[in-house]
């Protein structure tokens, strides 16, 4: 299962739209600031995710979004 998930940069109320097989350790990832592309953004929120049954179609949903 992967996870396309979308965060809000409450300091500049951007958005933020990843991909990743685990939701969890990838939020903590970027809240710990070892995300180069939110390293210096916080605070962030998780605002919306949606399980994929495969890589392809989280990648899609992503460029979608």
């Amino acid at each position: 299962m992967y996870y396309t998930y979308v965060l809000l940069i409450e300091k500049d109320n951007a958005f933020y739209i990843g991909f990743t097989k685990d939701l969890k350790e990838r939020f903590q990832e970027h809240k710990r600031g070892n995300v180069s592309s939110t390293k210096k953004r916080h605070p962030l929120r998780l605002i919306y995710y949606e399980a994929c049954l495969n890589e392809i179609d989280a990648i899609k949903r992503e460029k979608y979004f």
